[in-house]
């Protein structure tokens, strides 16, 4: 359900005055070296396959520092290219949302609009990129590294940008309808309260990279968390509270991989909202 935290400064806005997005995707189509990674990057314009080592070689690329990487925990530097002029180029606008699918079974709905914004002094979205001849170190959790592509960002805070929207081992970023508009089956039932609808977004951007609710999303990491039962069927409220802000805390298992929500990351009124939510689902299966 969580990846883990980070943030910096950024001149992203530098880099998309000197290179177009055309000829980004220019320069994008030229030969590729047999050890390059492909992104797969699928907007209305239609889709195109990114080459690592050609993305590598565009004057947009620059080393970026991340203080306090989401990934690996610790201070990272990264080769990286601006996101938004490769989005913009594929046709994607603020309205859109964006999937983000990791080789890992993590996938993610991401706003366009965070994704495309180049504000100064605001989040700004970079493409970290697994240089094929040098690769990032292990994660912590010995899952490989990170790359081939990372979701990072610069100045996170300002966007209110959480640590599941920094998706690791990227393979695809693609255009697709809202969730709710998506899977009918995530929304609350009719007579929810507002604590329940507004538990739908929480669940949307925390718990739906990793889990699917009723047999709705797409990732393949966690359980389904209503189908065949709720966590709040069988946790007591206070547990279940405790579970979520610290699962080692109650139980641990071999390759455990949720770690806790922080409460910088899930306050309080939205971790309650959560609850609501699936309470509301719970009765209504």
């Amino acid at each position: 359900m969580l990846r883990f935290e980070g943030f910096a400064a950024s001149r992203a806005a530098e880099c998309r005055q000197r290179l177009p997005a055309l000829l980004l995707l220019g320069l994008l189509a030229l030969a590729r070296p047999l050890a390059a990674a492909e992104l797969e990057v699928g907007g209305p314009a239609g889709s195109r396959r990114l080459d690592s080592a050609v993305l590598l070689a565009t004057p947009a690329t620059q080393d970026i520092d991340v203080p306090d990487d989401v990934a690996y925990g610790r201070p990272m530097r990264f080769r990286a290219v601006p996101l938004a002029p490769l989005l913009a180029a594929a046709g994607f606008t603020a309205a859109d949302t964006v999937e983000a699918v990791a080789l890992d079974g993590y996938v993610a709905q991401l706003p366009a609009a965070a994704l495309l914004s180049d504000a100064a002094d605001g989040a700004q979205a970079w493409l970290a990129i697994e240089p094929p001849d040098t690769p990032w170190p292990k994660l912590p959790r010995g899952e490989g590294t990170a790359g081939p592509f990372y979701l990072v960002w610069r100045e996170p805070q300002a966007g209110g940008i959480t640590p599941e929207q920094w998706p690791f081992q990227l393979a695809v970023l693609r255009r697709v309808a809202a969730p709710a508009e998506r899977w009918p089956a995530l929304n609350p039932p009719a007579g929810a309260g507002s604590d329940a609808q507004r538990g739908l977004a929480v669940f949307v951007q925390h718990c739906l990279p990793c889990h699917r609710l009723n047999g709705a999303g797409e990732a393949t990491i966690g359980p389904d968390l209503n189908r065949p039962m709720s966590p709040v069927e069988y946790f007591r409220p206070d547990l279940l509270r405790r579970y979520l802000r610290e699962p080692a805390a109650l139980r641990t298992w071999p390759g455990q991989g949720m770690p806790g929500f922080a409460e910088s990351v899930l306050p309080a009124a939205d971790l309650e909202a959560l609850l609501a939510y699936l309470a509301a689902m719970a009765a209504a299966r």
